[in-house]
């Protein structure tokens, strides 16, 4: 095989890995606070659906890359939450929502 058609079969390669899964997007996943009263489920494509006390509302997302992801539910104000070192979701101060551990 010619050089240049190493090439392109490397190319070709490296072009298949990257969108087999290293775009994945990092928010996607279920979240929950300690006791399951509120759950977070972030799709991708900016979908999602937030349930408290097992009233489940759907719901869009937006995020700004990695630190924050604004949720909204059409129910009035948008509720931003704000990635914590371990991963978890923590919503605004003096919310009663408390950290969101993602399960999956």
């Amino acid at each position: 095989m010619n050089s240049s058609r190493l090439i392109v079969v490397l190319l070709v390669l490296v072009f298949l890995a990257a969108s087999c899964g290293g775009g994945r997007d990092p928010w996607v996943g279920v979240y929950s606070n300690a006791n399951s009263s509120v759950v977070l489920e972030i799709k991708s494509g900016g979908k999602g659906s937030f349930a408290l006390a097992g009233e489940k509302k759907d719901c869009t997302y937006t995020t700004d890359g990695t630190k924050t992801l604004t949720l909204d539910c059409n129910m009035g104000d948008k509720i931003t939450f704000t990635k914590q070192a371990d991963g978890s979701l923590m919503g605004p101060p003096g919310n009663m929502i408390g950290a969101l551990t993602k399960k999956s």
